[in-house]
């Protein structure tokens, strides 16, 4: 089994594309790894974890918390699991989260790799080393950025996944065509979710090319001190959104990029915001939504991204081409 390496500031990750779960046993030695996962992929995937360590978790976005993270410790020191331990979170990008935060902080850093099993997990949450918990409301508000040793992609993974997930991925692969993949756009256009669901090497392609786009960014930009940051296109009102409405994150950030295109149009005179809103509503996102534009706000003023009064917002020149711009809080209000 041959991987991709892609080299990051401290250390090198390796992507194994078109792999199976069962191939992790030529890359770690079982004995020493254990798996995190929640109970939704375990009950959809038993079979492929007998015999293997496993922490299960309960299902959804309100398990990132402190608590969780204590729980795993605990758990952690009960199997006595040591410097040579390896946790392996299999899970969509919460269990990714979860992993890649424990596995840093529990005795000051262990390793730990990703087999991602939706379609957002694998072409945005598992790459890129970000790793964290929110605090209440607020989004990723604790966390570290370290790269796991590897990705195992295995796409039978999709097989069992709701459609509602499947337009969860799709939102962050609208985003990537709309800030750095014109060509990708025009193909998005031309097909539909149901396409790629019937045709696996044509998923897997799309995954992979989607995956590159990110590590890209990442490589230029490990710490997001620049050019990664145009990834957080959709994300300043979509995580907004997000923190207080029972709503996805596809959902809500291509509600973000509906306003993001918006207001490249106002302030730099982008000229496709209909092809943007038609794109996501081809995949089944939503791009309007009624919110308390107060509590959004609040929620903004919060984001990391936010300089005194001001947040580097990530517009669109054109599609495939995004530029930081840095628009007022008061301004961001009245647009939104």
């Amino acid at each position: 089994m041959k991987g991709q390496s892609f080299a990051f500031k401290h250390t090198t990750s390796q992507l194994f594309f078109n792999s199976r779960f069962s191939d992790i046993k030529k890359l770690t030695t079982i004995k020493k790894t254990i798996f995190i996962t929640d109970e939704n992929v375990f009950n959809c995937h038993e079979k492929k974890f007998k015999g293997l360590t496993t922490i299960i978790l309960k299902s959804g976005e309100d398990q990132k918390n402190q608590i969780t993270i204590n729980d795993i410790v605990e758990k952690l020191i009960g199997m006595q699991a040591d410097k040579s331990t390896i946790l392996i979170g299999v899970g969509g990008g919460v269990i990714t989260d979860i992993t890649g935060y424990v596995a840093s902080i529990y005795m000051r850093g262990i390793a730990f790799g990703f087999i991602p099993t939706t379609l957002l997990s694998m072409v945005d949450a598992c790459i890129g080393g970000k790793n964290g918990i929110n605090v209440g409301i607020y989004k990723n508000m604790l966390g570290c950025i370290r790269q796991p040793s590897f990705i195992l992609y295995d796409i039978s993974f999709l097989e069992t996944l709701p459609l509602s997930e499947w337009q969860n991925g799709f939102a962050e692969i609208i985003k990537h065509a709309c800030i750095k993949d014109a060509a990708m756009f025009t193909i998005l256009q031309q097909h539909t979710i149901e396409y790629y669901q019937k045709n696996k090497k044509e998923v897997a392609a799309l995954i992979e090319r989607n995956a590159r786009i990110k590590i890209k960014f990442v490589q230029t930009d490990e710490f997001e001190k620049g050019e990664r940051r145009l990834l957080n296109f959709g994300h300043t009102i979509g995580h907004a959104i997000e923190n207080q409405y029972d709503i996805s994150h596809g959902q809500a950030i291509s509600i973000g990029m509906r306003y993001a295109a918006q207001i490249s149009e106002s302030k730099i005179g982008f000229t496709k915001t209909e092809a943007v809103i038609k794109l996501l509503e081809k995949y089944g996102l939503p791009t309007t939504y009624t919110f308390n534009k107060e509590k959004v706000a609040a929620a903004i003023m919060l984001d990391k991204k936010r300089k005194d009064k001001l947040i580097d917002f990530v517009l669109l020149n054109k599609i495939g081409k995004a530029i930081l711009y840095p628009v007022s809080v008061k301004d961001l209000k009245k647009l939104i």
